[in-house]
């Protein structure tokens, strides 16, 4: 298994490009180093700098893990004489949309990577009836901890999912408690290990997600007091710059962040306190703004087209020496790839939706290995799509791509399991109710333009 995606993803050498990594490797070359991208990726490729030039070391590095895990999984189940679970393992790992993803060297990936291995050090042994040995299991927590880091919301899915792997025992409310706990502090001290930890400078990142959401309140209420001007609130209206989709154009310059420079230069502190306060006085637009995001993100009721799904073929455009696979395999591969993502097996909301329905079987199941390991990947999945309902600025597909495969590996996890029918019922009418809304809104929604520029100043989106 491992063998086979190396020998696929050599024809990715050296690996795809996007913005987000250009401007990474910039960081690695100048050592100047910001929080709007994760210091800890920047920091890790510096030191693998040296064992080659541009994206190669940390491709490989994504790669190794992903193959590595998924190895592990697949020799697993197989070993407890379940053959078509691990042929359903490997379908999974080399699906045109996951694996076409993990080509591309991002921080999404990264995380993918290093939570597929963990996952797959654990189930390797724990379906075996072993303990994982001591040295393994510091392995595992090292690539947690690294997956943690490389991204701003990965706490919604480590802190769950090592919790839950834990074989110690403890009750689950003693677990929610501890986890919640461990979020909080997480997301508090996040921007003082990237500083004194990574020596990363303060960046406006923090700043995006009030901005998002405070432009959204003032947009929706505009009789009422806000931190934006009057004036102001008629630039974000006539430019259109209030998108479910992202956020994006309150800060692009061709679009709303002459009109959002103000607020921009106030404090982090200055904004998320003003959100509370806009969020407190008028609820339901907020939560009319949070729900019509989270819809986006999770591409359920969206027009067709949406950008950002299917993973890029080629390197953005830089003068750092990062240039596109050579292979001709990449482009048909990553054509396949985009049409999965346009199907509803590329919607997040299918796999929310499934790992709802999957839940009480898991939970019933948890004293088996089996379903132990299932519950672990169901909550750090519903976890993660819960708090972009909160947490969120954009609906790029790839921040979804652990929750889908951790649905995944818990349906083939709870495969030799027997539902109750009423769940077996309840379940495919949601996911046929899920489906045909999707299909709906494809059909009668005004199609997305295909670019981002495109997206930026799209009138509807």
């Amino acid at each position: 298994m491992a063998l086979l995606v190396a020998i696929l993803a050599a024809f990715f050498w050296p690996g795809v490009a996007m913005y987000d990594t250009v401007s990474q490797y910039d960081q690695v070359l100048s050592g100047d180093v910001t929080d709007w991208h994760p210091p800890i990726m920047v920091r890790l490729w510096q030191l693998l700098h040296p064992l080659g030039p541009g994206t190669a070391p940390m491709f490989v590095l994504q790669v190794g893990l992903y193959a590595l895990g998924f190895g592990l999984i697949v020799a697993a189940v197989v070993r407890i004489n379940r053959p078509w679970a691990g042929i359903a393992t490997a379908i999974l790992a080399l699906s045109p949309l996951l694996f076409g993803w993990q080509m591309v060297v991002l921080k999404d990936t990264q995380m993918q990577g290093a939570l597929v291995a963990a996952f797959g050090i654990v189930a390797f042994h724990r379906l075996g009836g072993r303990q994982v040995p001591a040295a393994l299991a510091g392995v595992a927590a090292v690539l947690i901890i690294y997956a943690t880091l490389v991204r701003a919301n990965a706490v919604f899915v480590t802190v769950p999912l090592g919790l839950m792997l834990l074989r110690r025992p403890m009750a689950m409310g003693p677990r929610a408690a501890t986890a919640a706990g461990l979020v909080a502090g997480l997301l508090a001290l996040s921007p003082t290990i990237n500083d004194r930890l990574f020596g990363a400078s303060h960046s406006a990142v923090a700043r995006s997600q009030p901005l998002f959401d405070l432009a959204a309140i003032a947009v929706a209420t505009p009789d009422t007091p806000s931190p934006f001007t009057p004036s102001e609130r008629v630039q974000i209206v006539a430019r259109h710059c209030v998108k479910a989709f992202f956020w994006d154009p309150l800060g692009d310059p061709s679009a709303c962040a002459p009109v959002t420079a103000r607020l921009n230069h106030e404090s982090d502190k200055t904004l998320y306190l003003a959100l509370v306060s806009a969020a407190a006085t008028h609820p339901l637009a907020y939560a009319e703004h949070r729900f019509r995001h989270w819809n986006s993100t999770e591409r359920w009721l969206v027009s067709p087209g949406l950008t950002d799904a299917g993973p890029p073929d080629e390197a953005e455009p830089n003068e750092l020496g990062l240039k596109s696979p050579p292979s001709s395999v990449v482009p048909a591969w990553q054509s396949v790839a985009a049409v999965e993502a346009a199907s509803p097996l590329g919607w997040p909301i299918l796999w929310t939706v499934l790992g709802l329905v999957l839940l009480p079987a898991a939970w019933r199941q948890r004293g088996s290995e089996a379903g132990a390991l299932a519950l672990a990947l169901l909550v750090s999945a519903l976890l993660l799509e819960a708090s972009f309902l909160a947490i969120s600025i954009a609906s790029d597909l790839r921040y979804h791509l652990w929750p889908m495969t951790a649905v995944a590996l818990a349906l083939i996890l709870l495969a030799d399991g027997r539902p109750r029918r009423s769940e077996t019922v309840i379940g495919a009418s949601l996911l046929m109710l899920v489906i045909a809304g999707g299909i709906v809104s494809r059909a009668t929604l005004p199609r997305a333009p295909d670019s981002y520029q495109g997206m930026i100043h799209w009138a509807y989106g």
